[in-house]
């Protein structure tokens, strides 16, 4: 069971910047292509930039060619939360860390791997710790 981290909204302001409070506390999407992680290839592990708890790593990385860094399953199944989401007209599934409950992006039935998932992730929600 993941720990849950609980902060104030003025406590989650003061942690990241606003680009990151837009997307991990704000459900917000950071526009395709600009997003720090869409063209990492090094090896280690994302983590959410939020709590610091590991998400994805990076062997379970591609590129789908969507303009967001893409991964075909979390590092442990109980890392993230799936919540249904139906806004903007469509329905989808929202990804959110387990641990803070932020918005991370979503995930699609058209990924490649075993499971054929996409989880489309902003890099805004994102830290990157590289292998040593």
């Amino acid at each position: 069971m993941t720990e849950k981290v609980e902060l104030s909204e003025a406590e989650w302001r003061e942690r990241l910047t606003p680009e990151q409070y837009h997307v991990l506390r704000e459900a917000g999407t950071e526009r395709a292509f600009t997003g720090k992680y869409e063209q990492n290839k090094a090896p280690g592990i994302y983590t959410c930039a939020g709590c610091g708890t590991p998400l994805f790593a990076a062997d379970t990385k591609f590129n789908s060619g969507s303009g967001w860094p893409s991964y075909t399953a979390p590092v442990e199944p109980d890392a993230v939360e799936e919540i249904r989401d139906a806004s903007h007209g469509m329905v989808r599934t929202e990804v959110r860390c387990a641990a803070c409950e932020g918005h991370l992006g979503h995930v699609f039935p058209d990924g490649p791997g075993p499971e054929g998932l996409r989880y489309c992730i902003n890099s805004a929600s994102l830290d990157f710790k590289p292998k040593e």
